[in-house]
């Protein structure tokens, strides 16, 4: 099934790709590779949640947080290449995750972005990954992603 095919039937619609907030590109393609710079879990302009993860944001809501992410990756990476099917395969994510000192399920808040690309993608969405608790995060959101995705030579 084509990746915007399942997007449709998750009922996901990508949003527009936000600018970036300081001094920075949204991605930059190497070769076959397009890297995608730390994207944030915002709705229509504003953070899903703010705070720390094990404190003010529980795991469900920080995983939500993560998938959201994972959507706004995935409209940065359709604006790239043009085609998410253009995708050849999801290389590597790196997940940062606002932790109170006690949390340590860091994993299982990324595994919301890792379910996600592997629901669209398929065998190609399987990745390798990182998932990193952090003392504080960009607007004190309580998730940040970045990720690596190997692309078709020529798209877009």
């Amino acid at each position: 099934m084509k990746a915007e095919d399942k997007l449709k039937e998750l009922g996901i619609a990508l949003p527009e790709v936000t600018k970036p907030l300081a001094a920075y590109a949204p991605y930059v393609r190497s070769g076959n590779l397009l890297f995608i710079s730390g994207t944030l879990p915002m709705v229509e302009g504003r953070l899903l949640a703010t705070g720390t993860v094990g404190r003010e944001v529980d795991l469900e809501e920080a995983n939500r947080c993560a998938r959201t992410c994972a959507i706004n990756m995935l409209a940065v990476l359709k604006s790239a290449i043009g085609d998410l099917d253009r995708t050849i395969r999801i290389v590597k994510l790196t997940g940062y995750v606002a932790s109170d000192p006690g949390f340590s399920h860091q994993p299982k808040v990324v595994d919301g972005a890792s379910v996600l690309l592997c629901e669209v993608f398929g065998e190609r969405g399987v990745h390798s990954r990182a998932a990193v608790g952090v003392a504080s995060l960009p607007l004190g959101c309580p998730v940040e992603l970045e990720m690596i995705a190997e692309v078709e030579a020529g798209s877009k």
